[in-house]
C-alpha cells in the first residue's frame, strides 16, 4: 500500500504528493518544518514541536492557515492513515505558488504538508561504538542574519559543513559560530561529559534550541547530574571525558572522535550510555 501524504488537508498517494513549481518553499527557501517522531503510537512532544513550528512561522512572517490543534490533529490522523505507530514526522509549511520574485506579498495559499515514514539516521554500531566527527570549515549562520531558532526550510549551511563531513569519512560534522565557538552539529546538538557534569552550548551560541536537547537536560537533571549551558570551545570537547549527540532522528548517539583525535577512552562512556537507555525507556512510557 502507498504510503499517504497531507497536503492542504487532504492525503494522497506518497507518489501522487506535489506542489507547485513557482512555490517559494521550493524557489527560495522560504518555509519552516518540523521533525517529530512517534514511539507506541505516542508522538513525543507534540505540542512543543508544534508550538515551534507556529514560532518559526511567525519569525518569518507566515501565516499557518490552520489552528495548532488542527496541525496536531492532522499529524495524529496522517501517522493512522499509514498505521505507524513507531515513525519520523515531517511537517512542512511552504509559503505558497507566487512569481519569481522574491516579494512574499505575490504567493497565494501557504501549503501544510505532513509526512510519515520510517527513518534510521544512523546504523546501530554507531550506538554502540560512537561517531567520528571532524570540525567543519563552514561555520554557522550568523545569528543577527537569520535567528538559528528557526527551523526553515533553507538548510545549505548545513548542508556544506555536511559534505565536508562525509569527504572526511564521517556521518557527522561539529559546526562554530561566527566566533569560534561550538554550536551544534550538522543536524544534532552537542553535549559533552566532564568530571560528572553534563556540559552543552548555551542557545546564545547560535543553535537550535532542540527539543530532544531539552528532553535530555530534563533527564540528566532527574538523574541528579549537574547540567551546565555554557559558551564552549573545541577544547572543550577535546579534553572531554565523554561526548554526545542529542536530535530527533538521532535521539541519543555516542561521539568517541573529534577530527582524529580519541574523547575520553575512546569508547562510550556510562553517562552516554546511562542517558541513551533512560531516553528510550522514556518515549515509550516505561520507568526509567
Amino acid at each position: 500500500m502507498s504510503l499517504k501524504v497531507y497536503i492542504a488537508g487532504k492525503f494522497v498517494n506518497k507518489e501522487d504528493a506535489k506542489i507547485s513549481v513557482y512555490d517559494h518553499g521550493l524557489l527560495y527557501g522560504d518555509g519552516v518544518f518540523e521533525g517529530i517522531r512517534s514511539y507506541a503510537g505516542q508522538v513525543f512532544r507534540l505540542t512543543e514541536h508544534v508550538d515551534r513550528l507556529f514560532e518559526s512561522a511567525r519569525a518569518i512572517h507566515l501565516v499557518i492557515p490552520m489552528t495548532r490543534q488542527e496541525v496536531a490533529q492532522a499529524i495524529i490522523d496522517t501517522l493512522a492513515v499509514n498505521n505507524f505507530t513507531d515513525a519520523y514526522i515531517r511537517a512542512i509549511v511552504t509559503r505558497g505558488a507566487g512569481s519569481l520574485g522574491l516579494d512574499p506579498r505575490k504567493t497565494t495559499d501557504p501549503q501544510v504538508i505532513i509526512i510519515t515514514d520510517t527513518i534510521s539516521l544512523y546504523p546501530e554500531e554507531f550506538y554502540e561504538n560512537g561517531l567520528a566527527i571532524i570540525t567543519a570549515g563552514t561555520i554557522r549562520n550568523h545569528p543577527a542574519a537569520l535567528s538559528p531558532r528557526i527551523k526553515s526550510l533553507n538548510y545549505l549551511n548545513n548542508i556544506m559543513a555536511k559534505i565536508e563531513g562525509t569527504n572526511a569519512g564521517c556521518l557527522e560534522a561539529l559546526m562554530l559560530n561566527h566566533a569560534g565557538y561550538v554550536a551544534e552539529c550538522t543536524g544534532d546538538n552537542i553535549f559533552i561529559v566532564k568530571k560528572g557534569v553534563v556540559h552543552t552550548p548555551s542557545i546564545d551560541a547560535g543553535i537550535l534550541d532542540g527539543i530532544t536537547r531539552g528532553a535530555v537536560i530534563d533527564l540528566a537533571t532527574e538523574k541528579g547530574l549537574a547540567v551546565v549551558e555554557r559558551t564552549m570551545e573545541r577544547h572543550d570537547i577535546l579534553t572531554a571525558d565523554e561526548c554526545f549527540l542529542t536530535g530527533t532522528a538521532a535521539e541519543v548517539i555516542p561521539v568517541t572522535k573529534l577530527d582524529g583525535r580519541p574523547i575520553g577512552t575512546g569508547e562510550v562512556g556510562p553517562t552516554t550510555k546511562m542517558l541513551r537507555g533512560a531516553f528510550q525507556k522514556m518515549v515509550r512510557g516505561e520507568a526509567y
